[in-house]
């Protein structure tokens, strides 16, 4: 999270993004939930693009989830990147 300038919708939800779920000690069930880490690509892939919409949904209301999408990466070292795809309300 940046030290300044975190009220914009965009850079709330890659706060919400880049927390795993437990990290905040008053909202244990705020971020990513980190079971999906360890699982199969294809589960891990499915699982994580429900969890980033239910999170955004559920804690940035002021925008709207078009689409969430997987990239794996090409190294076969177990990355991944989330891209999420928002409009404004």
């Amino acid at each position: 999270m940046k030290a300044a300038g975190n009220g914009t919708p965009k850079q709330c939800v890659e706060n919400l993004l880049s927390m795993v779920r437990g990290e905040n000690p008053m909202e244990r069930v705020k971020g990513v939930d980190a079971r999906w880490f360890d699982r199969p690509e294809g589960q891990a892939a499915e699982g994580l693009v429900e969890d980033a919409n239910w999170l955004i949904r559920t804690y940035e209301p002021r925008v709207n989830v078009e689409d969430v999408k997987i990239s794996i990466a090409e190294q076969q070292d177990g990355s991944y990147g989330l891209t999420a795809f928002l409009s404004d309300v």
